[in-house]
C-alpha cells in the first residue's frame, strides 16, 4: 500500500460518516425512513478535520516537498558550478594529483614508512607467542605490549615532523594506516588475552567452546593476524563470519564507484576549493571575525558535499570492496546516521567499526571498573576528539585543537540542547552541526596550510602544488 492510501482511506471513511449523518436530511426523527436522496453529498460536503500543516494533523507524507526542495537545490547549485567555470574556467587536472602523491621518483618515504609498520605487528604476534607458551607473565606481557603500542604511535609522528621529503598526502596515508593498526594491534593483544582466560575451567564452561579456544591460541598462526589487519573491522575475534565466495559483480561495481567518486572528489577540490582558498590574503587565524565569517559560509558547501562524497567512498565502496575481496560477512559499516534526531546517535552510526572498538575496548572495561556511564561517556568522547585532532593536525604540522574544540562544543550542544530538540527538530539540529562542526573546522586546518606555504602565490596555482 502506498503512503498516500491510508490518508484516502480516511477520507472516504469520513465521507461516509458524512452521508450517513445527511442521508435522512429534511426527515424528521417520527418520519419513517425513506430512500436516500440521489443528491445528498450537496446537503452536508463538512466535516470536523485539521488543516494538514497544522500541529494536530496527523498527516506526514511530505514526499512532493522533499523533491521541490532537491529540484531546487539542484537548480540553485548549477547555477554555482556554471558562474564558478565562467570565472575560472575548467581547472580540473588529474595530473597534479598523481605528482604529488608520487612524491619523489626515487624515494617514497611514506611507501617506506607503511611498510615498516610490519615490524609492529610481527612484534605483536611473537609476544601473544612467548604469554602463550608461557615464558613471559601476564604483567610482563601486557607492559610490552604496551610498549610496542606507544612506539608504534610516536616512530610516524617523528618521521612526518622531521622528514621533509615525505609530502602531506603521504603523510596522511601513513597516519591513517598507523593509527589503524595501533587500534587492531590494541584489540588483537586484549581479545587473545580473553581467549587465554577463558582456557581456564570454570563451573558451566562448555567443553567444546574450551576445546577451540585452546586449539586457537595454541597457533597464533601469521595468517590469522594478517587476515585480520586487512579485513574491514578493528575487532579482533576467534572466527570472523565468511561469504561463500567472492562476487566478481560486486567488486567491480565498487571500484568503479570509487573511481568514479575520487575523480568527483579531486573536482570539487580543484574547481570549488581551490578558488576560495586563492581568493584568501591571510590565514584563519589573521583574519578579522566579517572575512572569517565570510569565507567559513563560502567553505560549507563545497565542504559538506566532500565529506558526503568521502563518507560514502570510504565507509561504502572502500570497506565493501575489502570486504567482498577477503570474504568478510560483518558489513554493518555505517547506520541511518542521516536519521539521526540525537548527537550521541548519530556518533554512534557514523562509523560503526570504530564505535565497536570503542564500546568493546574502552566503555566496556571502564564500566567493569566502576566508573559512571557518565564519566565513560565523556572520557571515550574526549579520546575520540583527541585522535581526530591528531590525524588531522600533525601531518598539516599545525596544532591549533579547532577540530577538538569544536568537537567538545558539539557535546555541550548535546547536553544542554538535546532535551529542546526531538524528533524532526533534533535531526535539523544535528544536520545543522555536521556542516558547521568538525568538518568545517577540519577545511580551515587545510586552508590555513595552504596559505602558510603560498600566501603570495600566483595566479593558477593549484593546492595540491601548495601541499607538495
Amino acid at each position: 500500500m502506498s503512503a498516500a492510501e491510508p490518508e484516502a482511506c480516511a477520507l472516504s471513511s469520513s465521507s461516509l460518516d458524512v452521508k450517513e449523518k445527511c442521508q435522512y436530511y429534511g426527515n424528521s426523527s417520527s418520519d419513517p425512513p425513506t430512500e436516500p436522496h440521489p443528491d445528498m453529498d450537496m446537503f452536508c460536503c463538512h466535516s470536523v478535520q485539521d488543516s494538514l500543516l497544522s500541529s494536530d494533523s496527523r498527516f506526514t507524507n511530505y514526499r512532493g516537498i522533499l523533491n521541490w526542495i532537491i529540484i531546487l537545490l539542484i537548480l540553485t547549485h548549477a547555477h554555482l558550478f556554471l558562474d564558478n567555470f565562467i570565472q575560472h574556467g575548467f581547472l580540473i587536472d588529474l595530473r597534479k594529483v598523481l605528482e604529488h602523491l608520487m612524491e619523489d621518483h626515487y624515494n617514497w618515504p611514506s611507501v617506506n614508512l607503511i611498510l615498516a609498520a610490519n615490524m609492529f605487528a610481527i612484534a605483536a604476534l611473537l609476544l601473544e607467542r612467548c604469554l602463550d607458551k608461557g615464558t613471559l607473565s601476564p604483567s610482563a606481557g601486557h607492559c610490552l605490549h604496551l610498549g610496542n603500542l606507544g612506539l608504534l604511535t610516536l616512530f610516524p609522528a617523528v618521521i612526518i615532523l622531521y622528514d621533509t621529503s615525505i609530502s602531506t598526502g603521504g603523510a596522511y596515508f601513513s597516519l591513517w594506516t598507523y593509527t589503524v593498526l595501533g587500534l587492531k594491534l590494541y584489540s588483537y593483544q586484549e581479545t587473545n588475552s580473553w581467549y587465554r582466560q577463558g582456557s581456564v575451567p570454570s563451573p558451566g564452561t562448555d567443553k567444546c567452546v574450551l576445546h577451540e579456544t585452546k586449539k586457537h591460541i595454541e597457533h597464533l598462526p601469521i595468517k590469522d593476524l594478517y587476515y585480520f589487519l586487512l579485513a574491514p573491522t578493528l575487532c579482533y575475534q576467534r572466527n570472523f563470519p565468511f561469504t561463500p565466495r567472492v562476487r566478481i559483480n560486486v567488486l567491480c561495481k565498487t571500484l568503479i564507484e570509487m573511481v568514479v567518486l575520487t575523480q568527483i572528489i579531486v573536482g570539487v577540490v580543484q574547481q570549488w576549493i581551490e578558488p576560495i582558498f586563492q581568493r584568501s590574503e591571510n590565514s584563519f587565524s589573521n583574519m578579522d571575525i566579517t572575512t572569517r565569517v565570510e569565507h567559513l559560509m563560502e567553505l560549507v558547501a563545497p565542504n559538506h558535499f566532500l565529506w558526503l562524497m568521502f563518507s560514502f567512498l570510504f565507509s561504502h565502496s572502500y570497506l565493501n570492496f575489502c570486504a567482498e575481496l577477503l570474504c568478510f560477512g560483518d558489513r554493518h559499516f555505517y547506520g541511518d546516521w542521516w536519521n539521526a534526531k540525537t548527537l550521541k546517535c548519530f556518533w554512534g552510526n557514523w562509523n560503526i567499526p570504530l564505535h565497536k572498538w570503542r564500546y568493546r575496548h574502552l566503555y566496556t572495561p571502564l564500566l567493569k571498573k566502576r566508573v559512571s556511564q557518565k564519566q565513560a561517556d565523556l572520557l571515550v568522547f574526549l579520546m575520540s576528539a583527541a585522535l581526530c585532532e591528531y590525524v588531522i593536525a600533525l601531518p598539516l604540522h599545525s596544532c591549533r585543537l579547532w577540530i577538538f574544540f569544536m568537537m567538545i562544543f558539539e557535546l555541550l550542544v548535546d547536553v544542554y540542547l538535546g532535551d529542546y530538540f526531538k524528533g524532526n527538530y533534533g535531526n535539523g539540529l544535528v544536520w545543522l552541526c555536521f556542516l558547521l562542526g568538525p568538518p568545517l573546522a577540519m577545511m580551515t586546518y587545510f586552508h590555513d596550510h595552504y596559505m602558510s606555504h603560498h600566501g603570495q602565490h600566483p595566479p593558477g596555482l593549484s593546492v595540491a602544488e601548495c601541499l607538495s
